[in-house]
């Protein structure tokens, strides 16, 4: 089926755009990439179209906010403009998908962007964005999940002093020990696996209180390890069961109930569907230290 295009190109003056209310980013810093872009649009002109929409006044940027300052910057009084009806849920899909590929917003960032659309503005569960921007469901929820570190942990995100993946692994360490964790992390550049063989340390000792042995070498007496893999594979189904009906849900509220009604709920159900997911992940850890610790045992 062919898709016809209604959009429209067009000179705009420069004083009827302006930025976007949702931009997904908060910054346009003066960096040598923009003195670059700068240059390129001096001597070859504006290659691509800026993309806007038509407001109540004026007109919006959907995508090219760089391009715009760019051209601001050079004194263009009217710039070459692609403008197209849209919503505010497509223009910030748009917006999101531009800066993702073009990777130009640092983790914490996608991570603040991906909470307003699936839960301050409410317009899609974590699948339904991923969907929309190219990118799978882990990636949009773990990204979430980065919101939850203290901001002097954000910041060593930012700086690119701590990886999304050693990151992840901070989400569920106790409180009063995570930015002393996280230095360690750093210090010593240590291994997502190397991460949680000290998270388990570090849980031990939460539970246990002492440094004598485990109850587990109780507990390994009398249950087999095989059983216990056996028992974390059917906790693990049953938890993606729960997540799957648990969507099926999300769906439902976000057809039946209004957006300006279903902010409360989808909160609460978002909330609920990322401890389903840290629990799905803490059932495969578990799966795999008896599995290393059979093949050793054998």
């Amino acid at each position: 089926m062919e898709v016809f295009d209604t959009s429209i190109v067009e000179q705009i003056e420069m004083k009827m755009i302006r930025p976007s209310n949702f931009a997904v980013r908060d910054k346009f810093q003066e960096s040598i990439e923009m003195e670059s872009l700068m240059f390129s649009i001096r001597q070859h002109g504006l290659l691509q179209p800026i993309l806007i929409r038509p407001r109540m006044t004026g007109f919006e940027i959907v995508a090219g906010h760089r391009r715009f300052h760019a051209c601001k910057s050079l004194r263009w009084r009217f710039v070459a403009c692609k403008i197209k009806e849209m919503s505010d849920k497509e223009a910030y899909e748009i917006m999101l998908t531009e800066n993702i590929q073009r990777k130009s917003m640092d983790p914490v960032e996608e991570a603040e962007a991906f909470r307003k659309y699936v839960l301050e503005y409410g317009w899609g569960g974590v699948s339904e964005l991923g969907r929309k921007i190219g990118k799978s469901e882990e990636y949009v929820s773990h990204r979430i999940q980065l919101l939850k570190l203290p901001d002097e942990i954000k910041k060593q995100i930012v700086f690119n002093k701590l990886k999304v993946s050693q990151a992840i692994e901070l989400t569920n360490v106790p409180e009063d020990r995570v930015l002393e964790f996280t230095n360690k992390i750093m210090q010593k550049n240590l291994s997502v696996k190397q991460i949680r063989e000290v998270k388990a340390t570090i849980k031990e000792e939460t539970f246990y209180g002492t440094e004598s042995s485990s109850p587990d070498t109780e507990f390994n007496s009398v249950i087999p390890i095989v059983r216990k893999v056996k028992v974390a594979k059917k906790t693990s189904l049953a938890l993606k069961i729960t997540l799957a009906r648990l969507d099926s849900i999300i769906d439902e509220v976000e057809m039946n109930i209004v957006p300006d009604q279903r902010k409360e709920i989808t909160d609460f159900l978002m909330g609920l569907r990322l401890r389903i997911h840290s629990m799905i992940d803490e059932t495969i850890r578990f799966k795999n230290s008896y599995i290393k610790l059979d093949l050793k045992n054998r």
